[in-house]
């Protein structure tokens, strides 16, 4: 069985950037050869073709990061997989700059993306779900990890590698009030909000829970058809906007994680409660004002078509024949009242563990499933692969760890430690031994250690 330098489980933006960073550092090193004839690297990716987000590409939705932070851009502007060079390639880059924008829509960031995965697919082999990672033991040491991925039609392939790098995303947050109703079409995430909508074409009362970006757009995606009766459900005494101020928005550069990382345990976390609305529970203050222009004017053209009902919570969700009953509860009085709706959409964010249960039967070789400072698991002496764990970090790494923000700088970090450790790099930028930096990193925090991310 072929051993690989490297495998990645998903091909989603993170390891996209790091297959960019792997090709670029190989073109200058092995110029006019295949790339990964010099260092035999693959992703494992479930699509066989690209699509972020796909269930959220709402008309007039922006991204709200910079186009500059792009898969390649802030670790090398002159990379041809930029978002700059991707626009001129389609014609566009004079209509683009008249924009006068940094923030692209976002169906211009998913064919972007997309542009990138096809001229990328020399890195990847699509359609193929992981299923399994197990370790391979010789004489009481875990020497490679083997992983088993299954194709749609049933096919079962194994390989082996000796470097792994997971990077799975997010799996939609359900609300203990909404688990029992999930089963029930009419009650989805907005993971899956246009498919939950064309599966339910009659629908005109909606509820959306949540006061995030997210809630927000879908909102105002509902309110432009005029037919519609939307609530916006929340917590929440009001929509709050995101901050997005230059000296706040420091926390979301690469060279802020070094900070933060250095913190106690404590710090860290009063640190992300104090910041928590940068990120989480919180509008663009543009989409806010378009929220608040469009209740006003419905206020006399279509009285109580829109409504947000802050300060409340859904205690019980209870499927009917004709419509999904909400028991809700108002925070401020505590009173309880039901209210019916045609569907209900909740925009309730993502967890971020589902590298836990993929890489369970590592788990008596690893200290926990925390990182150190390099995104390596921390492990026992025993155990030689170096595994790399992406977006799942953000109690150690602060909150641009599932952001765009530094991937591309996060990649570079991670290909030149790659190449290192297969002799085909020794630049300023590859990492310390992850064995070595584990261990010391472990003695160093042993008190402070999270059982879990």
């Amino acid at each position: 069985m072929t051993v690989h330098d490297a495998i990645g489980v998903g091909f989603g933006p993170s390891n996209m950037a790091i297959a960019i960073a792997l090709e670029e550092r190989l073109q200058q090193r092995h110029p006019g050869q295949r790339a990964r004839d010099a260092f035999n690297a693959v992703f494992l990716e479930r699509q066989r073709t690209f699509s972020w987000h796909p269930q959220m590409l709402i008309r007039d939705a922006d991204m709200q990061v910079s186009f500059l932070k792009d898969l390649a851009t802030p670790r090398n502007p002159r990379s041809p997989y930029s978002f700059i060079n991707y626009v001129h390639q389609q014609g566009r880059f004079s209509a683009f700059c008249n924009l006068k924008s940094f923030n692209p829509s976002r169906v211009e960031f998913n064919d972007y993306l997309t542009w990138a995965f096809d001229q990328l697919r020399d890195w990847a082999s699509t359609g193929e779900t992981v299923t399994a990672i197990d370790p391979v033991v010789e004489s009481g040491r875990v020497t490679l990890l083997e992983v088993t991925s299954h194709t749609a039609e049933g096919e079962r392939i194994r390989r082996r590698t000796r470097n792994l790098i997971t990077s799975l995303g997010g799996s939609p947050r359900v609300p203990a009030a909404f688990q029992p109703a999930m089963a029930d079409a009419r009650v989805f995430h907005s993971h899956h909000y246009l498919a939950g909508r064309s599966r339910n074409p009659g629908a005109r009362r909606y509820a959306i829970i949540g006061a995030g970006q997210s809630a927000a757009e879908i909102f105002m995606d509902l309110a432009s058809d005029e037919a519609n009766h939307v609530d916006l459900v929340a917590r929440a005494y009001a929509p709050r906007p995101a901050d997005e101020t230059p000296f706040v928005n420091r926390i979301f550069d690469e060279e802020f994680i070094d900070h933060f990382y250095q913190l106690d345990a404590a710090q860290r976390a009063a640190f992300l409660e104090a910041f928590h609305h940068t990120n989480y529970a919180a509008i663009d203050v543009d989409l806010l004002h378009a929220m608040n222009r469009r209740l006003y004017e419905d206020r006399f053209l279509h009285p109580d078509r829109l409504r947000l009902r802050m300060r409340h919570e859904v205690s019980a969700v209870v499927p009917r024949a004709d419509h999904v009953e909400l028991v809700l509860t108002d925070l401020n009085t505590g009173r309880q009242y039901q209210q019916a709706h045609d569907a209900v959409i909740l925009a309730t964010g993502y967890e971020r563990s589902l590298h836990q249960k993929l890489l369970g039967e590592i788990r008596p070789y690893i200290t926990d499933f925390s990182v150190d400072r390099h995104y390596r698991l921390k492990s026992v002496r025993e155990f030689e692969p170096t595994v790399f764990v992406l977006g799942s970090n953000e109690a150690t790494h602060g909150l641009s760890d599932t952001l765009l923000s530094v991937a591309a700088i996060r990649a570079g970090q991670i290909a030149d430690t790659l190449l290192a450790s297969a002799g085909q790099f020794d630049g300023p930028d590859s990492l310390p031994a992850a064995s070595s930096a584990s261990r010391q990193h472990h003695a160093r925090h042993e008190s402070e250690a999270s059982p879990s991310l």
